[in-house]
């Protein structure tokens, strides 16, 4: 479904997450890509998961530096963050996870066109921008529901997080959005699961910042807009078998999302 132009907004901007996961799906891809060319965004931001886990898939080179070339088609500034299927879920298939993530790193991590993106040293995924007097913040955080969130890099993600926060704070950002891969499992949340330590991070900065902040995530497949945690957004992509990508866009503080396919 093709979106209608969006005239006298202050930013509008494109996201998409789990796709492609098949070779029908790489070609549907390209044809989104079309359509998002044919929009006016300041970027587009894919939250993860760029295959299966398989090792011919997100789990290899090839399939890998494939999607690089199929994103360079995007006339717009592009941001990719890991999901799960590139790295942590390699381990499935005879993969060590810690090589997969370095490798993701090498391939993709590069300066974005036209965007004054800021990385993590030590762990170049982790990510900042700010567009329209809003502040972004890309995070690593793989789905897939029972991840190992206890080393140290998840330890530097968070330490990112909570920088960030404070810089868009100092910085008056009218509103923020943090971008990860993973479903934080709101609605199933129990003591001790992975995602408990990260729940509790959002629960403390959405009541800070009071209906200003905005998670955006993948890797549930299922689209949803609504509000997890008091004061929090929360914006979840579609994902495979389904091809398509979200709108948002922000006028006069108004933040509006839609679908397209």
């Amino acid at each position: 479904m093709p979106l209608a132009p969006l005239p006298g907004v202050d930013v509008a901007f494109g996201v998409l997450g789990d796709t492609p996961y098949s070779d029908t799906e790489v070609v549907k891809l390209d044809a989104l890509i079309d359509r998002m060319n044919a929009q006016e965004l300041a970027f587009v931001v894919h939250v993860g998961d760029i295959g299966t886990s398989a090792a011919t898939q997100a789990c290899g080179d090839a399939w890998l530096e494939a999607r690089k070339r199929q994103f360079a088609r995007l006339r717009h500034p592009f941001i990719l963050l890991p999901g799960d299927n590139e790295w942590s879920d390699c381990a499935r298939h005879g993969q060590d996870p810690q090589s997969r993530l370095a490798r993701w790193r090498e391939i993709f991590c590069t300066d974005s066109r036209a965007l004054a993106l800021e990385r993590q040293p030590g762990h170049c995924e982790n990510v900042r921008w700010e567009a329209g007097g809003m502040a972004f913040i890309g995070l690593n955080v793989p789905g897939g529901g029972r991840p190992d969130l206890r080393d140290a890099r998840m330890a530097a993600t968070l330490e990112w997080l909570d920088e960030s926060l404070a810089r868009a704070e100092q910085r008056g950002a009218e509103r923020i959005f943090i971008l990860m891969h993973a479903d934080p499992r709101f609605e199933r949340a129990g003591p001790g699961d992975a995602y408990a330590r990260l729940r509790g991070v959002l629960a403390t900065h959405a009541a800070w910042f009071s209906g200003r902040l905005v998670l955006v995530h993948g890797d549930t497949h299922a689209y949803r807009d609504d509000e997890p945690l008091p004061g929090l957004r929360r914006l979840e992509m579609w994902g495979a078998p389904f091809v398509s990508w979200l709108r948002a866009s922000v006028a006069q503080g108004d933040l509006r999302v839609k679908a397209g396919w």
